[in-house]
């Protein structure tokens, strides 16, 4: 009862200091009251979209009312995160201490908001980046998202309820992050019954950017228990850049990478596919498509357009060119905005603590985000570095390093070697990055390495002589984990083979 009294208390005295230096800077309408609006207006924005994923939703206006919503949260979490952690400290490298610089919005303990002080809440205000005007933004965008909110649950009161798992704000390794609405407009094709004339499949194109997800997405899609009941057979393919000759006419080679159901014990499951497509209701993924093996492709669904009705056809591909083989409209994949990002970033850059204790973790954390231009390779390796060394002189390292002018172009591998090697100890060097779907032995994770983020040591002697020279060519090779991608039907693994000088192979590989 005492510490209730207390805390009661606590909130109004410092309720009212900041009620008192806020009314400086906007007049009749507190900033802090606008906070908690926000904070309140997101409590219930957040409940209506928990409850749309509980719901199967067929109708695409619906959806794009509730991907509108789910941008709308993101939006509002994202400012609060902003006002809460300030500027990241680059210049003094010998501070130690945090700075009290968090404004805690928290209802249930109000003893937390005694951090405030006053010369907090007016740099907050007086900050470049954040102020009264994008406070008043967020708060006009969620009070029209709010006002139309029964609207939006009368229709869903008309949708099917699903089965999902119990929503959770822990990071789950395997769960796929954000894409619900893309996911649902998947499923509702593969499930829908097409209009088509007989002996022609629905196909439909999904059209991204190399490592936007389109892999990740469409597995979970065909991993959803509605679509898994539907399909006798579901097989995800890769074309080849090898051709088959047979009777003088080319056929694509096919490499499968996963087959669900019973399509017989033939290692070649598009084959014994082939033979029963009168009596099996399939879906066929194919992966990375481009332009030169659409023909290929063309001429593959002329034999598979004799497949049962209601079998469906998947495309993903990179190049918008290969979209016009669908016979429906291309779903595009663009990465995730700045908001959403933020906070697949900080999955796996915090730990399960409160990001409200270090405000300049938050802060250095925020700016690693925006230069990592919403690459999900880059949250999960610079994330793991960052949750293994919790520290905000490390972090703000991490930032000044040019981890922010890397093509995402290729078939990201590239990307990734270029990311590591600017984060791997000085005498450490990239030789090759490759995937596995096991794990390998006798090999290091990346953020176990001691000495990332160093410098290289402007003092080292060059090789004069021939002895030196044979010395610098005494190289060994470790193997370091870079991240690894769980899937539900599989998971890979990146690896990087590196070259370490011999003589400092210990120090650079040492485990913390």
């Amino acid at each position: 009862m005492a510490e209730a009294i207390f805390s009661a208390i606590v909130g109004d005295v410092i309720g009212r200091v900041i009620s008192l230096v806020v009314s400086n800077f906007n007049g009749d309408h507190s900033t802090e009251v606008k906070l908690q609006r926000i904070c309140r207006m997101l409590i219930k924005i957040h409940s209506v979209v928990e409850e749309a994923k509980g719901r199967q939703i067929t109708n695409h206006g619906t959806l794009e009312w509730l991907s509108e919503l789910i941008d709308g949260a993101y939006q509002g979490r994202y400012l609060l995160d902003t006002i809460g952690c300030g500027e990241p400290d680059l210049d003094d490298k010998n501070r130690d201490e945090v700075d009290p610089k968090p404004f805690s919005l928290s209802k249930f303990n109000p003893a937390k908001r005694v951090r405030v002080a006053a010369f907090t809440v007016r740099n907050i205000l007086s900050r470049h980046d954040i102020g009264v005007d994008e406070i008043d933004r967020v708060v006009e965008s969620l009070q029209s998202m709010c006002g139309d909110l029964k609207e939006f649950m009368m229709l869903l009161q008309a949708c099917q309820p699903i089965h999902r798992p119990l929503a959770t704000n822990i990071f789950i390794e395997g769960q796929m992050f954000g894409r619900h609405v893309e996911k649902e407009m998947i499923i509702n094709f593969l499930l829908h019954e097409d209009d088509l004339p007989r002996g022609k499949l629905g196909v439909l194109p999904i059209l991204g950017d190399i490592g936007v997800g389109k892999t990740t997405l469409v597995q979970h899609a065909c991993d959803d228990a509605r679509v898994r009941s539907h399909f006798t057979t579901i097989l995800l393919f890769n074309f080849s850049h090898t051709y088959k000759m047979e009777m003088c006419e080319p056929k694509p080679v096919l490499r499968p990478k996963h087959v669900i159901g019973d399509v017989g014990n033939s290692d070649d499951p598009l084959h014994e596919l082939e033979q029963s497509f009168f009596n099996k209701r399939f879906l066929i993924v194919f992966e990375d498509v481009d332009i030169h093996k659409k023909n290929m492709l063309e001429e593959l669904l002329k034999s598979l357009n004799c497949g049962k009705q209601g079998s469906k056809i998947i495309v993903t591909t990179s190049n918008k060119h290969v979209t016009t083989i669908g016979t429906v409209q291309p779903i595009k994949l663009k990465f995730l905005p700045c908001p959403e990002y933020w906070f697949f970033f900080k999955g796996h850059a915090f730990a399960g603590t409160d990001v409200q204790e270090n405000p300049r973790l938050v802060a250095a954390g925020k700016s690693i985000a925006a230069k990592l231009n919403g690459s999900f390779f880059g949250a999960k390796i610079i994330g793991a570095i960052l949750k293994e060394n919790p520290d905000p002189k490390f972090w703000c390292t991490v930032l000044q390093r040019d981890i922010g002018g890397l093509s995402l172009l290729g078939d990201g591998l590239g990307y990734i070697a270029d990311l590591v090697e600017i984060l791997l100890p000085s005498r450490l060097s990239v030789k090759e990055v490759f995937v596995s779907k096991n794990p390998l032995s006798s090999e290091t994770e990346l953020a176990r390495l001691q000495g990332l983020c160093l410098p290289c040591p402007s003092s080292a002697p060059l090789a004069t002589h021939s002895s030196e020279l044979s010395l610098a060519k005494a190289t060994s090779y470790e193997r370091v984990l870079l991240c690894k991608a769980v899937l539900p039907f599989y998971s890979l693994y990146y690896t990087a083979k590196c070259a370490v000088d011999s003589e400092n192979c210990y120090s650079k590989f040492s485990v913390v």
